[in-house]
């Protein structure tokens, strides 16, 4: 098991989302039309737990990039977690499940994730 977390300030999530290179270099397709329905909070929640995620794995962003960690949202609202190229691969090389967790405040987003 490994566990990631990680906080960040909501405002510095927003000023960077105002450049659309800062955006496709850190969201899908998926998550960009999730924030635009959403706003700046989910921006700023899925940043931090892609950050979570790649502290979980224990090497950050070595051999793959923010844009291989797609975090979305189920019908519930619930987060969940889908990898992509070869943040997919070294992570089924040794893990089945990542349970994910976000919360904001007003000036902050906060990510907690477990690999099992």
């Amino acid at each position: 098991m490994k566990i990631g977390t990680d906080i960040i300030e909501i405002k510095r999530i927003a000023k960077a989302i105002e450049k659309p290179k800062f955006l496709q270099k850190y969201y899908t397709e998926n998550e960009i039309n999730l924030i635009k329905k959403r706003g700046t909070k989910v921006a700023a929640t899925n940043f931090a737990g892609k950050e979570a995620v790649s502290k979980a794995f224990g090497t950050g962003f070595l051999n793959f990039g923010p844009i291989d960690i797609e975090i979305l949202r189920a019908k519930s609202g619930e987060p969940f977690v889908v990898l992509h190229k070869n943040a997919k691969q070294i992570f089924y090389d040794k893990y089945k499940f990542i349970n994910i967790s976000l919360s904001n405040s007003k000036d902050y987003a906060l990510a907690m994730v477990i690999f099992s």
